[in-house]
């Protein structure tokens, strides 16, 4: 699918009951239906968090959905997301039990997801999504404009994209492919290995660096990393 930005990956004609992330180390999977809505929700939310294009949402990774949704959501309202939880942002989402760790600072709402927070100052981010509308409202975002951040570098909505079709094309990913992710789950390349999926309407499974068997038949891998997968690529050899 061509895209400019990765909102344009979300459209609504494309939500249906395939599976579009897998989780195996939690044992958690959202088909393309409850994917993209929940990612249209996500943004939402933070748009209520008071994030706006420009922003910045930094995210704990962990092997669950909330925090890739959240990263989607970020990138339809034009903000950018770090997955490194320290950064300075304007929202922070963690998992519910770190939440003591980080006290925000003046300005940065603190959001948790993995059960209600200890804090009535602390947002509840399944619940928040849960009830908020199940659309986007069409928002102009620069191609251009970071959406990831990593290592103080940024990468913009059309680097990834371009890397995501570099992995496309060296995996032959089509719809029904299921693509394992075997990265480190807060790497740009576990990024790049879940847009390359969306692009391709295939299923992307978020191993990330563990060596747990999977059902798939391509994997994007670490530098001298082997797969048990028949077909593999080096997340190196794309441009990441």
């Amino acid at each position: 699918m061509e895209a400019s930005v990765l909102g344009e990956l979300l459209p609504r004609g494309r939500r249906r009951e395939q599976p579009a992330v897998e989780f195996p180390t939690s044992d958690r999977a959202m088909s393309y239906q409850d994917f993209f809505t929940n990612a249209y929700k996500s943004g939402n939310v933070l748009r209520f968090l008071g994030v706006r294009a420009s922003a910045t949402v930094a995210i704990e990774a962990t092997p669950v959905p909330e925090p890739f949704l959240a990263f989607l959501g970020a990138a339809q309202l034009g903000a950018q997301a770090t997955f490194e939880p320290t950064a300075e942002a304007r929202v922070r989402l963690v998992p519910v039990e770190h939440e003591t760790d980080y006290d925000p600072a003046a300005g940065t709402k603190l959001a948790v997801y993995g059960g209600p927070p200890e804090s009535p100052a602390t947002t509840h981010w399944e619940q928040e999504v849960w009830s908020e509308n199940p659309g986007f409202p069409e928002t102009e975002v620069d191609p251009d404009s970071p959406v990831l951040l990593a290592d103080s570098e940024g990468y913009s909505h059309r680097e990834l994209l371009a890397a995501a079709e570099d992995v496309i094309s060296a995996l032959a990913l089509g719809g029904d492919s299921r693509l394992a992710i075997r990265v480190s789950l807060s790497t740009p390349a576990a990024i790049v290995g879940l847009v390359a999926a969306l692009a391709a309407e295939a299923t992307a499974i978020l191993v990330g660096e563990t060596d747990r068997a999977v059902d798939a038949d391509a994997a994007l891998v670490a530098p001298g990393v082997t797969a048990p997968e028949s077909v593999a690529v080096a997340a190196d050899s794309v441009g990441l």
